[in-house]
């Protein structure tokens, strides 16, 4: 049989393992780790350097000290070299033995401390005979005075007029090891403790702008009206700015969110109305009179057609969007392309009395996707007629330029407030001034033309002047 708490244990278990786990690999927890890293390595280097090292330079800097004492006597003239001997033994504190070419030998502070030079040690004087004989000029030999019982430098030097020996003590630096070995691990261990303060101290002030913007940023779904304070750091100030931002264009895209709605909520609500009435009519009013059938009927398929004009916005725009709608480019002349456009407008021209002024060269071949940008000319155009003026006046101009073709679509209507201009081109934006025709749309047209000519890396734009209407404009590649 299970034991259920066994079980229960476990997952207790587990569950604190990974609360640590969680712990431990949050910024706080790593900054410290590596600030306290960092101070115990700087202290075993510290250790290693100081313990390690120490005998090695000691004997290092007695060489050194040695090279320099020889090149002094070296320079030293035959008249001066009795004085510079003796002043060189007893400022430096070492004895110096000097043996003439004429066989006399000379001594200098051989009262010094362990010094073995004229004490007819033997293994000294063998040494001193083997560099006489040699014809090196000047070498070193480490030795060991079993009289002192203390290790020691021979230093040999050959001058004109005979051999200088230089004897120095190295002095046992074990002892010094010793005491900087224990005042060291005292010192490291009350180091160890100041980093681990310092680290604390410092991880918390690293990482408390993080954790406030953290925290701040988990709420910005939920709260649009989070802050973000000055945090006093270049970085984190940056990333508190982006936040901003995005809590910005978070709040800006939930209000288009509700204008969409509301905009599709209300053209799809008035079609789908007229159709459910016109039908009822059909099937029990009109469906004996055949011209009234057909009226009635002919009302139905104008309001399919408005619904899915609705419906192909929204679904092309999500297509572009997504990027499942692919460019296809094409060689064709945009002229015609035009002069085919503004004939389906034939019946608002006659039955609302729309004039279109078409200023075109007689031909324009271009390099885009024909069927994307017919609709972005067959949208421009919709757009025009929907706000032109009281004289119902639409205007489209092709100019030729440099490397390309200028396409204008210009209305005559009230014009774009400065604030708005940057809008229209927004998705679900939709204008709420007043035009000649009940415009159809959620205000997706402008959104695909931005997006198709964006695609194709068309300039575009927009100019408009209060009272005197507006114009759209982009650039297509001449081919």
């Amino acid at each position: 049989m299970v034991n259920t708490d066994n079980i229960l244990k476990l997952f207790v278990k587990w569950g604190i393992n990974l609360n640590i786990k969680k712990r431990f690999s949050s910024i706080k927890a790593k900054t410290l780790i590596y600030l306290i890293a960092f101070s115990v390595s700087i202290l075993l280097v510290l250790w290693f350097c100081q313990i390690v090292f120490l005998k090695y330079s000691y004997q290092d800097y007695q060489i050194q000290n040695m090279n320099q004492l020889a090149l002094s006597i070296q320079r030293s003239s035959f008249v001066n070299l009795n004085s510079t001997l003796e002043e060189v033994a007893y400022e430096n504190e070492v004895c110096i033995e000097y043996y003439t070419d004429s066989g006399n030998v000379y001594y200098y502070n051989t009262m010094m401390n362990g010094c073995a030079l004229g004490k007819n040690n033997q293994d000294i004087l063998k040494t001193e005979n083997a560099f006489m004989e040699s014809n090196l000029t000047s070498d070193t030999y480490k030795i060991i005075n079993k009289e002192y019982e203390v290790r020691a430098f021979l230093y040999g030097i050959k001058l004109d007029s005979g051999s200088v020996f230089l004897y120095s003590t190295l002095e046992d630096v074990g002892g010094a090891n010793a005491v900087l070995k224990n005042q060291l691990i005292y010192l490291t261990f009350i180091a160890i403790i100041f980093a681990c303060m310092i680290a604390y101290f410092l991880s918390k002030k690293i990482t408390e702008p993080i954790l406030d913007i953290t925290k701040k940023a988990q709420k910005l779904g939920s709260s649009p009206t989070v802050k973000f304070p000055d945090y006093g750091v270049l970085e984190v100030n940056e990333l508190a700015h982006v936040l901003s931002n995005a809590q910005t264009e978070m709040v800006k895209n939930d209000e288009l969110r509700r204008d969409l709605m509301a905009n599709v909520s209300h053209d799809l609500k008035t079609p789908l109305t007229m159709i459910k009435a016109y039908a009822e009519m059909v099937r029990d009013i009109s469906y004996q009179d055949e011209k009234k059938r057909t009226e009635h009927c002919n009302i139905i398929m104008d309001e399919v057609d408005r619904l899915n004009v609705l419906v192909n916005d929204i679904l092309t725009l999500s297509k572009m969007q997504a990027n499942a709608d692919e460019i296809h480019l094409e060689t064709f002349d945009l002229v015609k392309e035009i002069q085919t456009i503004v004939k389906r407008y034939e019946i608002i021209k006659e039955t609302e009395n729309y004039h279109f002024v078409l200023d075109l060269p007689n031909k324009a071949m271009v390099s885009a996707d024909q069927k994307k940008l017919n609709q972005v000319i067959y949208n421009l155009i919709n757009n025009a007629i929907n706000y032109t003026g009281p004289d119902k006046t639409v205007t489209v101009r092709v100019k030729k330029e440099k490397d390309s073709y200028l396409v204008e679509i210009i209305d005559t209507g009230k014009g774009i407030k400065k604030e708005e201009i940057d809008l229209i081109w927004d998705k679900y934006y939709k204008n709420d001034k007043n035009h000649q025709r009940n415009v159809v749309g959620t205000g997706l047209g402008l959104s695909i033309v931005k997006t198709i000519l964006e695609n194709h890396h068309f300039k575009y734009g927009v100019k408009s002047e209060k009272n005197k209407g507006t114009t759209f404009y982009f650039y297509v590649k001449k081919k």
